[in-house]
């Protein structure tokens, strides 16, 4: 796996898009680590959570990158792939933009939907029998695909890189920026106030706008040489 500034990007975007995974996630994984007497699960609770929340982010890409390559090199796709790419390209630089605060009518925070959340809460019940201990694990798998318009910016630029393995890099290092955040979940959600949420926001958005033109530049540049001379 070779390196790729959008590994850089995408833990950038994570980190500064923490104040929404405090605001969305911090109550839940501190609720989680609950045991039935109201006793705190310990730090291996919390490392087994956030890994298996890592291995989802990671496999989804993997996944996507194996789509978007078979896509990618399928001649028979190759006019319907260039639309794609550059469309989702611009997606998300107008959902990066908008979520810094240049409109207010696409922000990646509002991507999110209560279907998804009504199963997930569903299968949460019957994993929460086990003891914090056993469930950490299943559970971050399981949380690992929690609605977040953050997320999903990801999710579509692991698979515009049309590569495997680069998408799952890109995952990865989404789900590595994550991390700070739900570690110190208990002291960061009275330190971070709602104005440094909305300016970390900002910042994470003009990061995903980044991913989206360096994507776009990419994707424009690689379809200018194919059809160079003898492409």
């Amino acid at each position: 796996m070779t390196f790729d500034p959008l590994y850089t990007l995408a833990f950038t975007t994570a980190l500064f898009g923490s104040g929404h995974c405090i605001g969305m996630c911090g109550g839940l994984v501190t609720a989680l680590g609950l045991s039935s007497d109201g006793r705190r699960a310990g730090l291996s609770f919390h490392l087994l959570y956030n890994l298996g929340r890592t291995l989802t982010y990671t496999s989804i890409g993997l996944a996507v990158g194996w789509v978007g390559s078979a896509m990618v090199y399928k001649q028979s796709l190759h006019g319907i792939t260039r639309y794609l790419l550059l469309g989702s390209d611009i997606l998300v630089i107008l959902a990066g933009l908008g979520t810094a605060g240049l409109f207010s009518w696409f922000n990646l925070t509002r991507f999110e939907f209560g279907g998804p959340i009504r199963s997930l809460t569903k299968a949460t019940r019957r994993i929460r029998k086990l003891p914090p201990a056993a469930s950490a694990l299943p559970l971050g798998l399981l949380f690992g695909f929690l609605p977040c318009g953050f997320l999903y910016a990801m999710i579509l630029s692991a698979a515009q890189s049309a590569d495997m393995f680069t998408g799952g890099g890109i995952m990865l290092a989404f789900g590595l920026g994550t991390l700070p955040s739900l570690f110190v979940v208990g002291s960061a959600a009275h330190l971070i106030g709602h104005s440094k949420r909305v300016g970390m926001f900002r910042i994470a958005g003009v990061l995903v706008a980044l991913m989206g033109s360096y994507n776009l530049y990419r994707h424009l540049r690689m379809f200018i040489m194919a059809s160079g001379p003898g492409g």
